[in-house]
This record gives structure tokens, C-alpha cells and sequence, in this order.
């Protein structure tokens, strides 16, 4: 583990919520199974492996060294979760957590909560994407957003602070959409945003009526059994995409699956809706560089038709 103690020893002092230490990257021969996070002023360190007391009493020192060199007046505060063959173990190994933790990401505020459940409410590897809308809605003010599987806001705080007029949150998740609209009430953003608690292929003829949308975000999970499998539901949603877009508008597309690269959704949309064109892969941020890049998040961005006429002259 000795990478992941050089990491702590060189870092600075976070300010925002960010990935430290990416193990899982395989850029760190021996560390696969460790991740570090910042979600100031916690940190959380994450092990997909057992690990010994003797190694969390050295992440122990060196978080300690490391933070009295950066702010000695500040109290250590960490956690370590376990995940392994889907059992997950959680301990605060050193000071407290805030009740209510808010993470921040620029000008964006988030709730957070790191000792329940391997979810924590927000997403460091997600940040340029959410980089990304913002710009993408600050140069079209006024446009509505669908933010599908939309968990607990975050691409809808940044749509709305950029100068969106509408977004549409649908998750399936009660408690997901409880947060998002507490994240929006965090944020100042009391108008504009609709939370729908619904799965999203049951209403689906809601969704189409509260269209068109300028921008519409996918960012399902790679397979969450009863809800989402990639491999059979994106196609499912990719199909329908040309029912809910706005001439000129586009559409973000997300994928987190290891197993499966970019080319599994450029496939999909080329032979299920190629009326849209490819336009980027949005990068990923550096801290989550990784050996093998097509095993990383995926965030590929297409380009709706200028007009509907031309997609009826196309067929």
C-alpha cells in the first residue's frame, strides 16, 4: 500500500469533494483494492479487500502527518468502509462526521452521508460531466433539461445554477428523489425543477409529453438488478431517444460498466437511433486516470438533428 501512503504525504488540502487515491485505476501495482476520497472535512477511505489493522493504522499516521503539516488546527476526521464479496462494512475511524455533511463542487452544494449504505449521496468521478452541463447550459439559458436516473440531483443543481429554465429528475428511488430535492433547497434553487419517483420505462408517456427536451442526461447504473441492466435496457432507452428531442439539442450519455467499453453505446446508437451525431467523449477527471481507459466511465455527448424536417427527409 505503499503508493496510497505517498499519495497522502504529497497531497494538498482538499476544499471540494475528489478522488485522492484511485487503486482501482491499476495504475498502482498492489493497491488495486484501495480508493481514497475527500469530502472535506471527512475523508473515506475505501478497500475492496479486508484490510489488517496494522495497514489502517498506517493510512492512520500518515492522514495525521499529512494533515498537521497542511491545517494543524484541524481534527483528523476519517472512515473506512469494507466491500467484499457483497458484504459491506463501515467504521469512523477517527473523529466525526457532520450532521448534515455537505460536500461542495465549485458553486454547487451537496448532502452527504458516509456512514450508511456503499452510495453516498454524490459522485467525485461524475465531476466533468457535471463540468460539462454546466457550460453547455450557461451558452443556451433557458432550455429544459431530462435528467434521467437522476439519483440525487447533481446534474440538475448545476443545469439549474447555469441558467436552465426546467429540469425533469426521474429515479425510481424514493428516498434518492427525497435528497435531490433537499440538494435543490440547499442550493437556493426553490423553482424549476420536477422529481419525479417513477421507473422510468413504466412512465415513459409522461416523460415524452413533458417534452421536448434541449438536453437529455442518461446516467444509469451499470446493473442494478429489478431496475437497469446495460446490457439489455440501454438499447431499450437508446430506441426511444428520438421521441424526446429538441431540434438542435443533445444528449449525455453515461455508462460506469467495466465490462463494457465505448463502443458498446456508439454501436447502439448508430443502429437504434442515427439520426444523432457523435460530437465527444467527455474526459474523465485526472485523479481517476486508469491503466485501461475503456474500463473507466464512459460520458459520450450527441448532437440532435437542427430541425425535425430534416430527419423526415432523411426517412
Amino acid at each position: 500500500m505503499q503508493a496510497l501512503i505517498d499519495t497522502i504525504a504529497q497531497m494538498a488540502l482538499p476544499l471540494d469533494a475528489q478522488r485522492v487515491f484511485h487503486g482501482r485505476g491499476g495504475l498502482y501495482p498492489g493497491c488495486e483494492h484501495w480508493a481514497l476520497d475527500a469530502f472535506p472535512p471527512v475523508w473515506l477511505l475505501t478497500s475492496f479487500e479486508p484490510a489488517t489493522d496494522a495497514e489502517l493504522a498506517c493510512v492512520d499516521a500518515a492522514l495525521r502527518a499529512r494533515l498537521h503539516q497542511l491545517a494543524p488546527e484541524q481534527p483528523l476526521n476519517w472512515v473506512y468502509q469494507c466491500r467484499h464479496k457483497g458484504q459491506t462494512e463501515t467504521r469512523l475511524m477517527a473523529g466525526d462526521v457532520p450532521a448534515p455533511h455537505i460536500a461542495t463542487e465549485g458553486a454547487a452544494r451537496y448532502l452527504v452521508h458516509l456512514l450508511k449504505g456503499q452510495n453516498h449521496g454524490f459522485f467525485p468521478d461524475m465531476a466533468q460531466g457535471r463540468h460539462w452541463v454546466r457550460e453547455y447550459v450557461a451558452q443556451r439559458p433557458g432550455i429544459k433539461v431530462l435528467n434521467l436516473f437522476a439519483y440525487t440531483g447533481a446534474f440538475s443543481v448545476v443545469a439549474l445554477q447555469a441558467g436552465a429554465r426546467q429540469v425533469v429528475n426521474v429515479d425510481m428511488s424514493h428516498g434518492a428523489m427525497a435528497l435531490a430535492q433537499q440538494n435543490h433547497q440547499l442550493n437556493g434553487l426553490l423553482a424549476g425543477a420536477s422529481f419525479w419517483a417513477h421507473d422510468i420505462f413504466s412512465t415513459w408517456g409522461k416523460i415524452q409529453r413533458s417534452g421536448p427536451y434541449d438536453l437529455i442526461i442518461v446516467d444509469p447504473p451499470s446493473f442494478q438488478k429489478g431496475s437497469f441492466v446495460a446490457t439489455k435496457d440501454y438499447a431499450r432507452l437508446v430506441r426511444r431517444l428520438p421521441e424526446l428531442w429538441a431540434p438542435g439539442g443533445h444528449v449525455l450519455l453515461c455508462l460506469n460498466a467495466p465490462e463494457l467499453d465505448a463502443a458498446f453505446l456508439q454501436t447502439l446508437m448508430a443502429e437504434l437511433a442515427p439520426e444523432f451525431t457523435f460530437v465527444e467523449r467527455v474526459d474523465n477527471p485526472p485523479a481517476f486516470a486508469d491503466a485501461s481507459p475503456e474500463r473507466a466511465l464512459k460520458v459520450l455527448v450527441y448532437r440532435a438533428p437542427a430541425s425535425y424536417a430534416a430527419v423526415a427527409t432523411d426517412h
